[in-house]
């Protein structure tokens, strides 16, 4: 259980986030009678770190050349001191969240075979920065074998190299199917519920790999969530949360429509219907009544984050992990990625104690706050 604080003050945070943008500064330290520049050593004061599944009430934030450092190791090794400090007001810092499967946003639609995929993939890069997202995987809907091929080469990737890992979802398997799927190399579970058998007594289906004692020695299973508030019931949440909580990965599932209203979309080879806070796979035009399939989820990450911490009653570390540490650790980027441990990258967001995004930070860089914060 963290350690309770109070609550951030406003004015402080405004204040702090409104330097933000000054330049850095730059040391220079004489070795050998010459002096060589140095990278500057940023120090985020005033905060709670998320490190260790605890947030930590009384250790600062220290950057360098985009990745987290080691204090003890700059002062007494180096013999150095930070050359900016920024006073983060009492706000939590925590690892970048990770998108796993987001099949478009705001207008672009992954799925759509156009000669400029890229120009589509930067601007929802770009717009989820908002969201507190610093990484995501591009995903495409089940499409022609034509669309793969048009597509996925022109998907770039910009950090860390391609990575990826076994998919398994969208199916009406049985246990001992998934459970054989496992043994052959699958280790990810698409939306758990969605799309898949319910759960039944004598064959759980998928769910069942959740607590399956077939798994191979060491073999760790995960699974996606959409907490939208649509998608999965909260007793559904609490019971897969707490059935097998180091697997949880919070995923948006995000179509076209997200951050676009309501209205008809496109998602890859079908139209979707927004109305609210769901999307449902639309109907032909000319009929007067639509579906109630669902069709992916317009909700950003950091509103799933907000409802999975409010549906499940966890803590806060355990709700900011779910989607953070847990993808990278789905991806082997867990040295890297999803943790504010000394050595991985600066990728970390700013956050109030009602988890609202004040500011999005990769490789130590700012690059997105709140609006209030630019008053």
């Amino acid at each position: 259980m963290s350690e309770a604080t109070p609550q951030a003050s406003r004015s402080s945070l405004l204040r702090a986030l409104g330097s933000l943008s000054s330049a850095h500064l730059t040391r220079f330290k004489m070795r050998n009678g010459k002096g060589s520049a140095q990278a500057p050593v940023l120090q985020f004061t005033n905060c709670r770190i998320l490190r260790g599944r605890k947030l930590l009430r009384w250790e600062d934030l220290w950057v360098r050349e985009g990745h987290i450092v080691d204090p003890e190791k700059l002062f007494f090794e180096e013999r150095l001191v930070a050359d900016q400090q920024r006073d983060c007001g009492g706000c939590i810092l925590a690892p970048g969240f990770i998108d796993v499967q987001i099949n478009g946003g705001f207008g672009v639609d992954f799925s759509q075979a156009t000669e400029d995929v890229g120009s589509g993939v930067a601007l929802v890069a770009q717009r989820i920065l908002s969201h507190g997202v610093t990484s995501f995987c591009p995903t495409l809907v089940t499409s022609p074998p034509e669309v793969y091929h048009k597509v996925l080469p022109q998907i770039p990737v910009k950090s860390g190299g391609p990575h990826g890992a076994g998919v398994l979802g969208h199916s009406v398997a049985n246990l001992r199917v998934a459970e054989e799927a496992v043994q052959s190399g699958a280790t990810f579970i698409t939306h758990l519920f969605n799309a898949m058998l319910p759960f039944h007594h004598r064959d759980p289906g998928i769910v069942g790999l959740l607590t399956s004692d077939r798994l191979p020695p060491g073999r760790h299973i995960f699974y996606g969530m959409i907490s939208d508030g649509m998608h999965t019931n909260p007793a559904a949440l609490r019971i897969a949360h707490r059935a097998h909580p180091q697997g949880m990965v919070l995923v948006t599932d995000a179509v076209p429509a997200l951050g676009l209203g309501n209205g008809r979309h496109t998602l890859g080879q079908q139209e979707v219907e927004v109305d609210g806070l769901t999307a449902y796979v639309a109907e032909p035009v000319l009929c007067s009544q639509g579906t109630k399939t669902l069709s992916g989820s317009i909700a950003p990450m950091d509103v799933c984050v907000r409802h999975f911490l409010q549906a499940t009653g966890c803590s806060v570390e355990s709700a900011l992990e779910a989607a953070s540490l847990h993808p990278a650790q789905l991806l082997g980027l867990e040295k890297h990625k999803g943790t504010l441990d000394f050595g991985a990258d600066a990728d970390f967001v700013m956050l109030d104690d009602s988890l609202h995004v004040w500011a999005t930070y990769i490789s130590g860089e700012l690059v997105w706050q709140a609006e209030e914060a630019r008053q």
